[in-house]
């Protein structure tokens, strides 16, 4: 709960500022870490927040094997999860305005890219992978096609099949291992289109699941094998973590021997 408000108030303070300005507020938003929507919603209603001048460019979704959205029954259905969860319980009177909600699918990705080119992201808000990716960012690994540091910073908008490491560790977080129902392919924004926000703000309380990528974030060196790494680049970037995500077993047990 304490990390979920943090969470609210990065993005409400974020909101009041400008709104107090007269400046709409542009941000990227992503459907996880969930423990961050009922403190921002109750604090929206609470402090009548006023989210009309909120422009939202939500940062990826889940696709099917053949490139389609998911039923929105589908627990990796992130428009109906944030519909659901992000939208719904605030008052009709605060809400952000429907042409202000700026999905991301297999059809319109190319519009929404160049829609945030021509425009200033104030802040991102979202969660890592097990291999630090922001958004969808994995770190790519197929064997025929290696990428560069640079290519990563500079990757764009796209569609892209899902790594196995990925499924992996999705199926044993959700689906008791059932790797078969975890969504194979996804639309993200590029790590140019992320980073390029003016604040960046990582929240994890999974554990285990984000301890290494997290210990590589703040001490190792820029790799495109962990993505979140060139957040070290960012002028205004900040990473938060439970307990839990931060302590690693290997740290724990300096007396291991290892055999690499």
């Amino acid at each position: 709960m304490e990390m979920g408000n943090l969470m609210a108030s990065e993005l409400a303070d974020e909101i009041k500022k400008n709104n107090a300005k007269g400046k709409p507020t542009i941000a990227i938003i992503p459907c996880g870490p969930s423990c961050w929507y009922k403190p921002f919603t109750d604090l929206v209603n609470k402090e009548q927040i006023s989210l009309k001048e909120l422009i939202v460019f939500h940062m990826d979704e889940c696709l099917d094997w053949q490139g389609r959205e998911l039923s929105k029954k589908h627990p990796f259905n992130f428009r109906a999860i944030m519909e659901r969860h992000f939208y719904a319980p605030v008052l009709s009177s605060l809400s952000v305005p429907q042409q202000n909600r700026r999905w991301l699918n297999a059809n319109n990705f190319q519009q929404v890219q160049e829609d945030i080119e021509d425009t200033a992201i104030d802040i991102i808000l979202g969660g890592w992978g097990q291999d630090g990716h922001i958004a969808y960012n994995q770190a790519r690994r197929h064997p025929y096609s290696t990428l560069s540091l640079e290519e990563v910073r500079n990757s764009t908008v796209r569609i892209q099949e899902n790594n196995l490491d990925t499924i992996i560790a999705l199926a044993h977080r959700t689906f008791g291992s059932a790797y078969q129902f975890v969504p194979p392919m996804s639309v993200t924004l590029g790590v140019k289109e992320c980073l390029s926000a003016k604040k960046v703000r990582l929240f994890s309380d999974t554990g285990a699941w984000k301890q290494t990528a997290l210990r590589v974030a703040l001490f190792g060196p820029l790799t495109p094998e962990y993505p979140i790494t060139l957040c070290q680049e960012h002028l205004d970037a900040i990473i938060t973590a439970t307990v839990d995500t931060a302590t690693h077993p290997i740290s724990e047990n300096p007396d291991w021997e290892l055999i690499r």
